[in-house]
């Protein structure tokens, strides 16, 4: 998320274009708000695999993300105008147009101000959430503005590990996503590839990052 935060910064400046980006977590990771206080005193300490999880936070809002058996987006751009939600609305456009044509239907959360109470983010979906017809939350996503700049980023669960999601959010607190059995994730970036250039109207140039630009992100860290 480091990497987010860069981009949105050299966006702002005009040293970047406007950038689409998907990636997973290794060590998984629990991400807190921006503005998120209060969290278990035991999350620090949790392991997955033997593995301890990292703690960390995120440049945008809303509350806690596991990131395990999850893929990420970051869509970091500028010139969209109305109001937060009008905003989410805009960009989340090629998140529904994707997942649509890979047979999965999905709506906005409904929940209002009461998410603030709830350490995990995919315990409640607001209108800035996408879940399925059945209720369940797919993708959870926050926002962050520099200047005219925006940062929206989300999680999309795929593959987790229930045992692990109830150790950190408590047995109550999953509720399994079913997906068609056929996805995997290279055919879901595809399938949002494809929708981000026909909503957005782009093209898209596969520009990984350089060994100098590596180095200025790590530094800002």
């Amino acid at each position: 998320m480091a990497v987010d935060r860069w981009l949105l910064e050299q966006h702002e400046s005009g040293k970047h274009p406007p950038t689409l980006r998907f990636y997973t977590w290794s060590p998984p990771a629990i991400s807190l708000g921006y503005h998120q206080k209060r969290y278990p005193e035991y999350w620090p300490n949790l392991t997955w695999h033997d593995d301890k999880l990292d703690l960390v936070r995120r440049p945008s809002g809303g509350r806690a993300v596991l990131h395990q058996g999850d893929l990420t987006y970051a869509v970091i751009t500028s010139g969209i105008t109305g109001s937060r939600l009008q905003v989410y609305a805009k960009i989340c456009e090629f998140l529904i147009q994707g997942w649509r044509s890979l047979g999965v239907d999905l709506n906005y959360g409904q929940a209002g101000r009461g998410y603030i109470h709830n350490p995990n983010c995919f315990g409640t979906a607001t209108g800035a959430d996408l879940i399925l017809a059945d209720g369940s939350k797919l993708i959870g996503s926050a926002q962050l503005r520099k200047g005219e700049a925006i940062l929206q980023h989300g999680s999309m669960i795929l593959h987790p590990d229930v045992d692990l999601f109830k150790q950190v959010f408590g047995k109550d607190a999953f509720t399994p996503v079913k997906l068609p059995e056929n996805l995997n994730q290279q055919t879901i970036i595809n399938a949002l590839v494809v929708a981000a250039c026909e909503c957005f109207n782009m093209q898209v140039e596969v520009s990984p990052l350089t060994e100098n630009e590596w180095l200025e992100i790590f530094n800002n860290c």
